[in-house]
C-alpha cells in the first residue's frame, strides 16, 4: 500500500504562539515521518492582513525556522512556499467557480474575523477556496488541524465533491486529525489565543516576553483555581499532575503562574537555542528544494484537472 499524503502549514503572519505549536506545529512533528509529508508556508494567504512586503518576506523564512526548531526534519518533509507553485491560485479559482456565496458566507472565520473589526476584503472573504486548493493539489489524506479549523476541511471536501460529481473523480477526500486534548488553545483571557485577540504567549520569544504574557493571564476573583492559567497548564501537564500541584497550591495565583512558567519554558527552551543555529541560507535552501518537490507534484495534478475542464496547450 502507497504511504498516505499529509499536508499542513501557516500563514507567515507574525510570531508564532503555543497556540499555533499544539495546534499545529506539534501535530506536524508527531505525524509526519509516518506519511509524505508537506509542509507549507501559505503566504499568499498572510495577504489578506500583511501588506508590508519586507515584513512578509522576513515572516515567511521565520516561520521554516519555527518549524525546524520544533523538530521538523527537512530530509523528512517537503517545505515549500505557497507562492512558488502558481497551481494553487489557478486551482483555487476553479472552485470559486464551482462554489456559491452564499456557502462561502458561512465559513465561521470570516464572520469572526469580520466581527472583529478586520476588513471584509475578498481575498477574506475567498480563503476557505484557496485553503482547499491547497490541500486538493496533493491528493492530502491527512490535514492536522486546531479544532476550530475543522470547517475548512469541510470546505475542502465539499470543493472536491463539487467538481468530482461536475468533471468527474478527481480528488482524494482529505480528513482532519485533531488532537483530542488539546482542541482550541485558550489564550491569556479566556478567549482562543490569536494575534489578531493580542492574548498570546510566544513561542519563540524571550524569557522575558513569555514571562510577561504568562504573568497577565487573566484570573477570576473567585475560588482557589485560576481557571485560565489551568487551561493552558493542562497542554504541558497530565490532569493527575495538576491535581496534585493545584491543591497544594490552592488560591496562590501567583504561584501557580510561575509554576505555569516554569513547564513552558522547559519546553520552548531547547526549541529556542535550536533555532537560533539556523541561518537564512539554510531556510532558502530548503526552500528551494521543496519547491521542485511540490511543483513537480502540483503541475501533474493540474494537468489533469486542465484536461477535464477542458483547458488544453
Amino acid at each position: 500500500m502507497s504511504q498516505k499524503t499529509l499536508l499542513t502549514g501557516l500563514q507567515p503572519s507574525g510570531q508564532l504562539h503555543i497556540g499555533n505549536y499544539f495546534g499545529a506545529l506539534k501535530p506536524f512533528v508527531d505525524l509526519y515521518a509516518d506519511y509524505e509529508s508537506y509542509l507549507m508556508v501559505v503566504d499568499y494567504h498572510a495577504l489578506t492582513t500583511v501588506r508590508d512586503p519586507e515584513v512578509l518576506r522576513q515572516n515567511t523564512i521565520d516561520v521554516v525556522k519555527d518549524y525546524l526548531a520544533a523538530g521538523v526534519d527537512p530530509e523528512n518533509a517537503i517545505i515549500f512556499k505557497q507562492s512558488d507553485v502558481q497551481e494553487h491560485t489557478e486551482l483555487a479559482w476553479i472552485f470559486e467557480c464551482l462554489v456559491t456565496v452564499p456557502f462561502l458566507m458561512q465559513a465561521h472565520a470570516y464572520k469572526d474575523k469580520v466581527a472583529k473589526g478586520l476588513e471584509a476584503n475578498a481575498g477574506l472573504f475567498n480563503y476557505p477556496m484557496l485553503m482547499a486548493a491547497d490541500i486538493l493539489l496533493y491528493d492530502t489524506d491527512v490535514v492536522p488541524v486546531g479544532n476550530d479549523q475543522r470547517q475548512h476541511i469541510e470546505y475542502a471536501r465539499e470543493a472536491a465533491t463539487k467538481f468530482n460529481n461536475t468533471y468527474g473523480d478527481t480528488f482524494t477526500m482529505p480528513e482532519e486529525r485533531i488532537l483530542d486534548a488539546v482542541g482550541v488553545v485558550l489564550g491569556t483571557d479566556g478567549q482562543k489565543m490569536s494575534k489578531s485577540y493580542k492574548n498570546t504567549i510566544p513561542l519563540f520569544g524571550s524569557y522575558d516576553e513569555v514571562e510577561k504574557a504568562v504573568m497577565s493571564i487573566v484570573t477570576d476573583s473567585e475560588g482557589d483555581i485560576p481557571q485560565n492559567v489551568y487551561d493552558i497548564h493542562r497542554l504541558f501537564r497530565s490532569e493527575s499532575e495538576l491535581a496534585e500541584m493545584y491543591e497544594e497550591h490552592k488560591g496562590k495565583y501567583a504561584d501557580l503562574k510561575k509554576l505555569l512558567l516554569a513547564d513552558i519554558e522547559t519546553v520552548i527552551q531547547p526549541m529556542r537555542e535550536k533555532r537560533a543555529s539556523i541561518s537564512d541560507d539554510d531556510v532558502r535552501n530548503i526552500l528551494e528544494k521543496g519547491k521542485e518537490c511540490a511543483k513537480a507534484r502540483a503541475s501533474k495534478k493540474m494537468e489533469e484537472v486542465r484536461e477535464k475542464i477542458g483547458i488544453f496547450s
